[in-house]
């Protein structure tokens, strides 16, 4: 469809919906170059931090189950599992975050 657009001169222009659509999302190259530009997710720092993060939860688990002892330090411990299950959770939920903003693709 097209429209008449009247600049502050009073001249007038022609313009489709197809070109306002173009400069709002910009051409498939320019998108395709941006993707390239994009950083994939980093296996290796990531695989790091999650390695950190589980030493630091688990040595701090054992110490306080072990200081406590008894009932309260198997709760301790259970907590502790629990937790490192998380730190697994969200380190991956973050890479497979970072690959799909990587592809552009929507669940």
């Amino acid at each position: 469809m097209e429209r008449d657009k009247t600049d502050g001169n009073g001249t007038s222009t022609v313009e489709s919906d197809s070109s306002r659509e173009e400069e709002r999302t910009g051409t498939g190259v320019e998108r395709r170059r941006s993707e390239r530009d994009q950083s994939p997710p980093q296996l290796g720092s990531r695989i790091l931090v999650t390695w950190f993060e589980l030493t630091v939860v688990g040595i701090t688990g054992s110490l306080l189950g072990t200081t406590v002892g008894g009932p309260v330090g198997f709760l301790i411990y259970l907590a502790t599992s629990l937790l490192t299950v998380g730190v697994i959770f969200y380190n991956v939920n973050q890479l497979i975050k970072g690959w799909v903003q990587l592809t552009g693709e929507r669940p």
